[in-house]
C-alpha cells in the first residue's frame, strides 16, 4: 500500500508527515531517513487504529 507524505527540509533535518493520515509525522535528519521513519510511523498509526476498532462491527462500502 502506498501513502502519500510530504516532505519538508528544516534547520534540524526534515519533517515528514502523511496529509491522509491526521496526527501522522515523524522526522529525520537526512531524507533517507525521514522517510524510513515515517514508514515506520504510518505502520504504528494503522496498527494503533486496527486495534481501537477491532471492538466494533465493521462493513466495508465501496466509494465511487
Amino acid at each position: 500500500m502506498k501513502y502519500k507524505v510530504n516532505l519538508k527540509k528544516t534547520e534540524e533535518g526534515y519533517a515528514v508527515w502523511c496529509p491522509g493520515l491526521p496526527g501522522c509525522w515523524s522526522q529525520g535528519q537526512t531524507e533517507d531517513e525521514a522517510l524510513k521513519n515515517i514508514k515506520d510511523a504510518i505502520f504504528d498509526y494503522l496498527a494503533v487504529v486496527e486495534e481501537l476498532n477491532y471492538e466494533g462491527e465493521l462493513r466495508y462500502v465501496e466509494v465511487g
